[in-house]
């Protein structure tokens, strides 16, 4: 048998001694990327999650503040809820987008989501902002969002409650479709609770632990301070708490929120007056570890 020249056998022993290595070990690479995947291990980053932002004078804060707090507390994602962060109610494009550039990579809202008018394009042309997802079908936006985040596929969800709140649709229903739409398409995921009772928000994170990365509530305006791993591996605390002036009542001018109750007239609410303090809380999934913070 006519064996091939030896320069031939020469080119064929280095492609074997380096590309084989080469491909196996991309091969093996990605299995492991896909078994830690399976694992959970590729959640090993750390969220912060921050309350209920209220005013621009809070925003402005954010833009002075924010980058450095990722920074010095090595922060991979920021989702904030915009719910009050034009004067009150809503949010508008302007105030959105420099929160964005203060380095929020997600926003939330809540009941208020169309207190202003610009939030219709908003909503429609940003996939980063989200109403909530037991709006009606017809409300403009999308009630959640998957986001690329430097290898992250980034699941976030926004339902409003339905106690003392506004005839939602039933958020448990639309939690459990938007997890069945997107199975197998995300790594990490994150659940803002919008809701008024506490029971209410209780009960949905006690149905969604062990199948969802982060759930936690907003919309009080008061931290509480339960943060803690549930029972099946969900990072969970019932409400962050408000970002915004400290000086009136749970961000609103004294004046105004005591006129409003002793008369019960209806009354303009004007922002409160006071140093801005922003409150939040850190998600460590990697180490298993929910922080409160303060900045």
């Amino acid at each position: 048998m006519c064996r091939p020249p030896l320069f031939i056998r020469k080119f064929f022993r280095v492609i074997f001694v380096f590309a084989v290595p080469f491909w196996a070990r991309i091969w093996y690479n990605n299995s492991i990327r896909r078994c830690d995947r399976r694992l959970g291990k590729e959640q090993a980053m750390r969220i912060l999650a921050i309350g209920d932002i209220v005013g621009s004078v809070t925003v402005r804060y954010l833009e002075k503040m924010l980058w450095h707090e990722r920074e010095a507390r090595k922060i991979d994602f920021v989702i904030a809820n915009g719910e009050n962060a034009a004067e009150i109610r809503g949010i508008n494009f302007g105030e959105a987008k420099r929160l964005f550039d203060a380095g929020v990579d997600a926003m939330t809202l809540g009941n208020h989501a169309f207190g202003q008018r610009d939030i219709v394009p908003l909503l429609e042309s940003d996939p980063r902002v989200i109403r909530p997802a037991n709006f009606p079908a017809a409300a403009p936006g999308n009630g959640y969002t998957v986001l690329d985040l430097s290898g992250w596929r980034v699941l976030c969800i926004n339902v409003c409650g339905r106690v003392f709140m506004d005839a939602f649709a039933d958020p448990f229903e639309t939690v459990e479709k938007i997890l069945a739409r997107e199975k197998g398409k995300y790594d990490v995921s994150v659940l803002d609770i919008h809701a008024e009772a506490t029971s209410e928000k209780w009960a949905i994170a006690r149905a969604f632990d062990g199948e969802i990365s982060v759930m936690y509530g907003t919309h009080t305006h008061v931290t509480t301070a339960d943060e803690q791993i549930l029972p099946n591996g969900s990072m969970w605390q019932t409400d962050l708490g408000m970002s915004g002036p400290t000086g009136g009542v749970i961000g609103t001018d004294t004046a105004s929120v005591t006129n409003r109750f002793r008369t019960l007239l209806p009354t303009r609410m004007e922002v409160a007056q006071g140093p801005v303090a922003v409150h939040g809380t850190v998600f460590d999934l990697s180490a298993k570890r929910v922080e409160r913070v303060v900045f």
